[in-house]
């Protein structure tokens, strides 16, 4: 019989790996509504459409990467790559009152080569505000990054930060850096060599070393931003100083989405090395709602990928709990009657943590279970014990025999296991 696995590009996540992810989310979830976020869920799929507009139908990501099908009513779907166009697809449809501020947890999937931390089905954590043009507002979003990224226990963190103008900035921009690639297309790398007339901006965005030497000597966006645009970026930039927020001008900083305007960011874990070393990042998208069928509404986020938060973590070395997950109490049953159904439904609802054995096992196996599940105390339940109408509880934590054995009533029992696990 064929023994299948999981897909290239996913991965199982199964305990303790699992109670890691959950503290995240939860975390974020908490620093998310601190800041005024609350949690939108959308389709893990959208009319093809949605992305192809919000993201570029040019973009690597909607000609090489996204999952596209058709279903079966012939109509053309993707599989989410990104959250923000989903979002703000969504913002377009209800219009809910602005400024809206929302926060999502979500899979998101691009066939790309697997690499660490990123997967061709990984999961994404972020915010989006629409409604406000406010530089305050780009300050509030990146210090809602800055301040869960160090209640993850994360130090070595960079923030770089740039702002890609608008429409008539950038064009000027982009027809120098034209010529400037035209003059050196020969020194590009391979890929770029051919392609980049299409999209200059591209060029920027890319990690190998030929590209990065021909745009280092090349014209810098910030030195074409219009007065407007200068002044948005100075702002943000100044909030950021007065919050204590660290940052470095990166101008070569475009991300890789069309929909980008003025205020771009990048958050960097030094930990991981130079190369797959951003943890989060976004930026401005001011005409992001009028491309996907909406009135023009200024707009901002960013995303973070929780893999790679995670390797972050691990290679900065940081091993504390993020959420506490843990058993109370493990329930040995060998009275041949059940008890343990209704004395764990009783526990549980008192608000305990409760495992049990099963299967009628002996005393000696279901007591191994109970020390494998981390539980602080185990209750026996055998003959005796119903005859008495009691529980033997057992702290399994102690050395002290005599001391961590006692029998207690069933009657008293939510009480006693109150006062043992408080001490």
């Amino acid at each position: 019989m064929t023994s299948f696995q999981s897909p290239i590009g996913t991965h199982d996540v199964l305990a303790p790996q699992s109670a890691l992810w959950e503290g995240l989310v939860a975390t974020f979830a908490q620093y998310a509504y601190r800041f005024g976020f609350t949690l939108i869920l959308t389709p893990m799929f959208e009319e093809v459409g949605v992305f192809n507009r919000g993201i570029g139908e040019g973009s690597e990501v909607a000609t090489k990467e996204m999952y596209v099908f058709q279903d079966r009513g012939d109509r053309t779907y993707a599989l989410r790559p990104e959250g923000t166009a989903s979002v703000v697809r969504a913002f377009v449809q209800h219009q809910p009152t602005t400024p809206y501020k929302g926060w999502y947890v979500t899979p998101a999937f691009r066939y790309e080569r697997p690499q660490a931390g990123r997967y061709r089905q990984h999961h994404q954590l972020g915010v989006e505000a629409l409604g406000s043009d406010d530089p305050a507002l780009d300050v509030e979003v990146i210090a809602l990054a800055w301040r869960f990224f160090q209640a993850l226990g994360l130090t070595r963190v960079r923030l770089l930060i740039n702002s890609m103008g608008h429409d008539e900035c950038r064009s000027r921009y982009v027809d120098v850096l034209r010529g400037h690639l035209e003059e050196h297309r020969a020194q590009l790398c391979d890929e770029h060599t051919v392609t980049w007339s299409h999209n200059p901006l591209r060029v920027l965005d890319c990690k190998r070393e030929p590209c990065i030497a021909v745009t280092d000597d090349g014209p810098s966006l910030p030195d074409f931003l219009c007065a407007d645009c200068a002044t948005h970026l100075a702002r943000v930039r100044h909030g950021l100083d007065q919050l204590g927020i660290d940052h470095v001008l990166a101008p070569r900083l475009v991300r890789g989405f069309d929909y980008y305007t003025r205020t771009t960011f990048e958050f960097v874990a030094d930990a991981l090395g130079n190369a797959q070393n951003a943890i989060g990042g976004g930026g401005r998208y001011d005409g992001l709602t009028e491309r996907l069928g909406g009135k023009p509404t200024s707009g901002i986020g960013f995303g973070s990928g929780i893999e790679r938060l995670l390797l972050a973590r691990e290679a900065e070395g940081v091993t504390s709990n993020l959420i506490k997950r843990s058993i109370d109490v493990f329930i040995v049953d060998t009275s041949g009657q059940d008890v343990a159904t209704v004395l764990a439904d009783d526990l549980r609802a008192a608000g305990f943590a409760v495992e049990r054995g099963f299967g009628e096992r002996s005393m000696k196996s279901q007591m191994k279970s109970a020390d494998r599940s981390g539980a602080r105390v185990a209750l026996l339940i055998g003959p005796q014990e119903v005859a008495a109408d009691q529980i033997t509880m057992r702290d399994l934590r102690s050395d002290d025999f005599e001391q961590a054995q006692q029998r207690v009533t069933r009657e008293n029992i939510v009480g006693a296991l109150r006062g043992h696990l408080e001490k």
